[in-house]
């Protein structure tokens, strides 16, 4: 059972967490500054989170929702879950699909197909993790252009990057670089976890910087965002490494406890010969934003809450391979009542519709990469 509230502030969105917190502590919160997720495992909660929504003054707006996730095909997909485990640090799910333990990252989903494709895939995933866990995963000798890229028993590729500290002192050790800046906290009770996120929102919101706050059960994720501890992908008059500091103080004071081997960024590439239609064409289906650097070719899920989305030029001269059907594609589940709209948009967008089937749309863009949008349940 998942909701979005807009909220005016992090604050805000705090103030309905520690609710939240008391109401249904099983409950993944992301807190963002125009609003706030919520997850709840049983729907018998839905009604007295809605009425601690109210009394805040804050509007639901579920409409908004989507939940991005990737599906790897393979011959003998029991085989391939070990290895996307371990590279990932994602758990194995009642449904056999692998899942991020904190709810975070988007859910990678393997299924059965006897289809032949033995050339490189278009898509593939990028996981940041501290040094110190990519070394222990034990996923071999890497290989590529940058020593970082692994594959699984299919050739399914997954660039495993180590991380680094944010900063050089003591007063961001909490913090890896993984992309995003991230400091993952663990606290004793669902009260104290209300009262950090409210500490912490409350710092974000004076220095003006639009902190992701993540509350899975019994832990506080912070994260800048992709690249947003920089300043030229933040924008703003501040230095974010100081704000760390404030903000890893305020969750040590506050009897939090850090945990290194936590912090992990996710972000899902995709190679094409003609990059300006291919990222149109994905902008459009997801509803997703350009990064506002020049030159980078990102695309941002506004909220924060899904994945980037990130390409890169592929030798025209690849013509078998542009040819291949990937062995990964992406899902996008939406609400039921704006999944037409969002596949009129896809279609407007350059794409052409393969096939429909049960509140499933299967569309291929400019070059023919797969996204099947679904209704949400």
């Amino acid at each position: 059972m998942t909701t979005w509230f807009d909220a005016p502030s992090l604050s805000a969105a705090a103030a309905l967490a520690t609710c939240i917190a008391g109401l249904a502590p099983s409950a993944a919160i992301d807190l963002r500054s125009a609003g706030v997720r919520v997850r709840l495992d049983a729907a018998e909660q839905t009604g007295d989170v809605s009425a601690a929504a109210q009394e805040l003054g804050l509007v639901a707006d579920p409409g908004v929702l989507q939940q991005l996730s990737v599906v790897v095909e393979s011959a003998d997909p029991a085989a391939l879950s070990r290895f996307w485990q371990d590279a990932l640090g994602y758990e194995a799910a009642a449904t056999g699909d692998l899942v991020d333990p904190l709810r975070r990252d988007p859910a990678l989903s393997l299924r059965q197909s006897a289809d032949a494709r033995p050339l490189r895939n278009r898509i593939h995933l990028d996981v940041v993790r501290p040094a110190a866990v990519v070394e222990q995963a034990g996923l071999g000798e890497a290989f590529g252009a940058y020593g970082v890229c692994h594959a699984d028993a299919d050739g399914n590729e997954v660039d495993v990057v180590p991380g680094d500290p944010l900063g050089e002192t003591d007063a961001t050790s909490d913090w890896q670089a993984v992309f995003g800046a991230v400091a993952s906290y663990r606290t004793t009770s669902p009260a104290a976890q209300g009262a950090l996120a409210v500490a912490l929102a409350a710092l974000a919101d004076e220095a003006g910087f639009p902190l992701l706050i993540d509350l899975p059960p019994g832990l506080v994720v912070l994260d800048s965002g992709k690249d947003r501890w920089e300043a030229d992908a933040h924008g703003l008059d501040l230095d974010f490494v100081e704000l760390a500091a404030r903000l890893q103080r305020a969750a040590r004071e506050a009897g939090a406890t850090a945990d290194a081997t936590l912090p992990r960024f996710v972000q899902l590439f995709m190679d094409a010969a003609d990059v300006a239609a291919v990222r149109a064409f994905w902008a459009a289906a997801l509803g997703y934003e350009p990064d506002r650097r020049e030159g980078v070719t990102d695309l941002n899920d506004p909220r924060r809450l899904n994945p980037v989305l990130v390409f890169q030029e592929l030798d025209p001269a690849e013509v078998e391979r542009r040819r291949q059907r990937n062995r990964m594609h992406l899902e996008l589940a939406v609400p039921a009542d704006a999944a037409r709209t969002r596949v009129e948009t896809a279609l407007t967008a350059g794409g052409r519709l393969l096939g429909e089937a049960a509140d499933r749309w299967l569309i291929v863009d400019p070059e023919d990469n797969e996204l099947v949008v679904k209704t949400a349940r």
